[in-house]
């Protein structure tokens, strides 16, 4: 259990905080920036290592909505990866810097463009997993599932934590920034960090909040839907069964 705790959850939060700490380039500086986005891809590499019975499964079963879209946000979250991957290397001063490689100050961009696509992607891809994520931390503390109280307070905050993230979305120009558009907003550092970390939270946790209750809405409207069909499928059995007598 320790075992599967580590793969599923720790090395998850920490490349999610190496994400977060590559961000923070203008407090960091470039050395710290490249250190830790080497060692982001270096878990990432283990992370798909972990996972590789995911994409040996890729052309069995049957695509449902659910599965489609999950496939279709994994393939943009690896398409970003390798984005910011190649552009790392192309781009690196300090750890790849002695490559005969020439600087583009347009990859720079690009670069930026991809980080803050992952993040928001990071954010999708954690919103389809939160109820995987949330037995595990249940099953991990001892809690009780069916705890309404509880649900009810969850679901409060996270509709704060969704409003917090429309704003955040707006102090930190993402919505500028997601469409390639050069801008010269950059948080300041010398005035306040812990803010800055805080609203990249929010920004994730937007995302993962309108992704998860809207797999939740989907969900059971799919429920709903094979209840229907059953009813109706019960329903012509009798009236035949019926017909019979």
């Amino acid at each position: 259990m320790k075992v599967i705790i580590l793969k599923r959850l720790v090395l998850p939060a920490a490349m999610a905080a190496l994400l977060l700490l590559a961000l923070a380039y203008w407090w960091l500086e470039n050395l710290p920036h490249e250190i830790f986005g080497t060692v982001l891809f270096a878990l990432l590499g283990w992370h798909l290592a972990v996972n590789q019975a995911w994409f040996r499964n890729l052309l069995r079963g049957r695509y449902d909505t659910r599965r489609t879209i999950t496939l279709v946000l994994h393939l943009l979250l690896i398409a970003n990866m390798l984005v910011l991957l190649i552009t790392s290397v192309v781009i690196s001063k300090s750890v790849f810097g002695l490559l005969p490689i020439p600087d583009s100050t347009y990859l720079r961009d690009v670069h930026w463009f991809a980080a803050y696509w992952v993040m928001v992607i990071v954010g999708l891809h954690l919103g389809l997993h939160w109820s995987r994520v949330m037995a595990m931390v249940r099953t991990t503390l001892r809690l009780s599932p069916g705890d309404s109280a509880r649900t009810l307070a969850l679901r409060i905050a996270a509709a704060l934590l969704a409003g917090y993230g429309v704003w955040s979305f707006t102090v930190l120009g993402v919505w500028a920034k997601l469409t390639f558009t050069y801008s010269l907003d950059f948080w300041d550092f010398t005035a306040a960090v812990t803010p800055f970390f805080g609203h990249w939270v929010g920004v994730v946790s937007l995302p993962a909040i309108i992704t998860h209750y809207g797999m939740m809405v989907l969900g059971s409207r799919r429920t709903a839907s094979k209840g229907g069909q059953v009813e109706r499928q019960t329903g012509e059995g009798a009236s035949r069964d019926a017909a019979r007598a």
